[in-house]
């Protein structure tokens, strides 16, 4: 076993920070940075793999599935921070993208390294969130070998949901039991070990990608806009009606008057002002058109 981590690029030294303490703050900064500067290559190598995820991702919860994040550790962390993102930037319902973390949730405060090692756990984790065929289960592991992401794979293949593999080691376990794999080689961390550096920055990018792209798809966003935003507070509120303007060409005060009337939903308020028509239209146009806003602007021509 010792063996086998020590062979993962993960694991393994870099040449390039061997006197990492005895370096000034710069020169630490300098060989970090130069580090990091490698994350975005390593990505760029692994995008068609990623495409094919979302493009099994974009049908699923266009159908009713859901998405779920497992992992332990940082890994599960990441998948948090993107999962708590969804609903504020493209009003998902909270259960549409999901994180499943080894140690519950209390782990995201309070590291609970032990519990990354049942591989059981996984599975019966995603058994208590009713897991169905519909769902995509994304495994997030650095190293590519935790137990836990692999027994959530593992189990979620038994249901027929599609699975897909995130790691930073070429050949991964966890790939193995993945219907798409994404190994994203970004090379022996700064700090020996230490893959919250660029393994996570890595891993963060992608699921950024993989998220934003799905919704893009799923219709909530107009040009480049977020047009399902939940604007629940002032900064929202008025970045709402910043993007109404800029989309429409309205005036401030048009567009706060449509805005109240649609409850502050950017949607329908847009269409209601390139089409003139009432709010009942609006919606109903753009459901025709599965959300999208440019679909329903031309289907009330």
């Amino acid at each position: 076993m010792q063996m086998e981590l020590s062979r993962l690029t993960t694991e393994q030294r870099n040449k390039k920070s061997m006197n990492l303490d005895q370096m000034s703050t710069a020169e630490i900064l300098h060989t970090i940075n130069e580090e990091d500067k490698k994350v975005a290559f390593a990505v760029e190598k692994v995008l068609p793999k990623i495409e094919v995820a979302v493009d099994h991702i974009v049908p699923s919860l266009a159908s009713g599935g859901r998405l779920f994040y497992v992992g332990a550790g940082t890994s599960g962390r990441l998948g948090v921070i993107d999962a708590s993102e969804c609903p504020p930037t493209f009003m998902t319902p909270k259960e549409m993208v999901q994180t499943v973390m080894a140690g519950g949730m209390d782990a995201f405060f309070n590291a609970a390294e032990g519990s990354e090692d049942n591989e059981n756990q996984g599975g019966l984790d995603l058994q208590t969130r009713k897991l169905a065929k519909k769902d995509v289960v994304i495994g997030i592991t650095a190293s590519g070998r935790t137990p836990y992401p692999i027994g959530a794979l593992k189990y979620a293949k038994t249901i027929g949901a599609y699975t897909i593999a995130l790691s930073c080691n070429q050949d991964s376990l966890i790939s193995s039991d993945a219907d798409c794999a994404i190994e994203v080689v970004v090379g022996p961390e700064v700090l020996t070990g230490s893959t919250r550096m660029k393994a996570a920055t890595a891993h963060k990018m992608i699921l950024n990608m993989i998220s934003t792209a799905t919704m893009v798809k799923l219709g909530k966003v107009h040009e480049n806009l977020m047009v399902d935003l939940h604007a629940n507070n002032y900064k929202l509120r008025e970045r709402a009606k910043r993007t109404v303007s800029e989309v429409t060409k309205a005036t401030y005060e048009e567009v706060e008057k449509i805005l109240i009337q649609t409850n502050y939903k950017v949607k329908p308020a847009i269409v209601m002002l390139k089409r003139n028509v009432t709010l009942q239209e609006a919606e109903e146009a753009i459901v025709q058109s599965d959300g999208y806003v440019r679909k329903a602007i031309d289907y009330l021509s």
